[in-house]
């Protein structure tokens, strides 16, 4: 079976790098499992633009690898990730201002992420630094790493979470509607529309946000959601054009939504 996958990849692939965004874990298995080398990358525009990278044999899930030769990688006391070397940029282009905003005196360019490093020096993404908010409880939350948590899940296909001063995380998901739906009518099961309300696509969706909340801390874990009708798109504008969640447009678009997860707060 995996020879007929990886022939539909033309037969000859051997290896890829993933970089942009997170691979979830479960991906990364897959395609080394299948015998193509996955490993994944982490860099930006002003990096040239790779700062770490797996290599083959030295790989860690959710890892984005080790710093290039001569590229140095620390995290500030605010956990951001910076780094310093040849492959930094000089600054934007006749922009001394913005340049000052992300290059340290002493070289040193402040990426916007928020990582670790493991003892073995191996990198770890958790979130944008942008992206983190504080709960009412003081407790601070980095929203991407619930989210891969979640979207983990093969009945899950996006995940926004929410929490920014209030006392607990919710978020807006948007089921795999092509599983739920084979999963549920192989149980005999023939859900009622809108998909959003049916019981039993919440109580099989409430099993998976229980069995991501299991890996989180008791802050970070969801308390509630709302199921979307349909997904969060470049076209309508809840997407970049490299697949990221414009948080600010989906907290106004679904303010109603949000809202009802909190009315009793």
């Amino acid at each position: 079976m995996y020879s007929k996958i990886r022939d539909l990849f033309g037969g000859k692939l051997r290896g890829i790098v993933s970089g942009g965004a997170a691979l979830s874990p479960e991906i990364f298995k897959f395609i080394n499992a299948i015998g193509i080398v996955c490993v994944q990358g982490y860099g930006l525009t002003e990096t040239s633009p790779v700062i770490t990278v797996q290599s083959p044999g030295a790989m860690r899930i959710g890892s984005s690898g080790k710093p290039l030769r001569n590229v140095e990688v620390k995290i500030a006391d605010d956990n951001e990730i910076l780094t310093r070397g040849p492959h930094v940029m000089k600054g934007y282009y006749k922009d001394e201002e913005q340049t000052k905003e992300v290059m340290t005196d002493d070289g040193w360019f402040k990426t916007g992420d928020i990582g670790k490093i493991d003892e073995d020096g191996y990198l770890y993404i958790t979130d944008r630094k942008k992206s983190m908010f504080k709960l009412s409880t003081g407790k601070y939350v980095a929203p991407q790493n619930v989210e891969n948590q979640i979207s983990g899940s093969g009945f899950i296909e996006q995940v926004v979470v929410i929490g920014f001063q209030r006392k607990f995380c919710s978020a807006l998901i948007v089921p795999a509607y092509d599983n739920v739906l084979k999963r549920l009518k192989r149980d005999g099961y023939e859900p009622d529309k809108p998909y959003s309300k049916d019981e039993k696509i919440l109580e099989l969706i409430q099993q998976e946000v229980d069995k991501a909340n299991k890996t989180l801390s008791p802050w970070e874990q969801v308390k509630k959601f709302v199921l979307l009708e349909e997904p969060l798109t470049i076209d309508s504008g809840e997407l970049t054009p490299t697949m990221k969640v414009k948080r600010p447009v989906v907290l106004e678009k679904f303010e109603d939504e949000i809202e009802s997860m909190y009315a009793d707060e």
